[in-house]
């Protein structure tokens, strides 16, 4: 189910669209994406603590890029994407303490409470100027956090197609 929040910023209104799910799968209907292998980029998760893998875009959605499991800060690239379609950040954590991602190239900015040994995942569906752009997503979370990232495209909620 995704809920339709409005926020204004400075330059812009924009609808984000959000789901929380705290287990280790995601929303029903959701289908697996191909999951990287590539190592994560600041350290590997404790002992005690299991994977953050991560979170998967549903069928009717496109991967634009993705961050294997990481902990604390990083950024990286998505890939451009057709025009009329909204941004899909899905982010997925564990650990006690906030990580915030910004989104440079739509100048979208959150931050999301993480929680020590709880899974937690939640996906923010923006349509802004400018969303088909390539750009880069920056993550700043304390080291004790571990997360991982899916960006994607995808149709607007029908209550914000214009």
């Amino acid at each position: 189910m995704r809920l339709l929040l409005w926020v204004a910023g400075v330059a812009v209104a924009l609808a984000a669209g959000c789901t929380d799910s705290s287990a280790p799968g995601d929303a029903p209907g959701r289908q697996p994406a191909p999951v990287s292998s590539a190592p994560a980029s600041s350290g590997q998760p404790d002992e005690d603590q299991a994977p953050v893998a991560g979170p998967e875009l549903d069928g009717s959605e496109r991967m634009a890029g993705r961050q294997p499991e990481t902990r604390g800060n990083a950024g990286f690239s998505y890939a451009k994407g057709p025009a009329g379609d909204a941004l899909i950040v899905a982010v997925r954590c564990q650990g006690a303490g906030t990580m915030n991602v910004a989104v440079k190239t739509v100048n979208v900015s959150f931050p999301l409470q993480c929680l020590a040994g709880e899974t937690t995942t939640t996906y923010h569906q923006v349509r802004v100027s400018g969303a088909e752009k390539p750009g880069t997503v920056s993550v700043t979370a304390p080291p004790g956090v571990h997360w991982s990232m899916t960006i994607g495209r995808g149709e607007p909620p029908a209550e914000d197609r214009r």
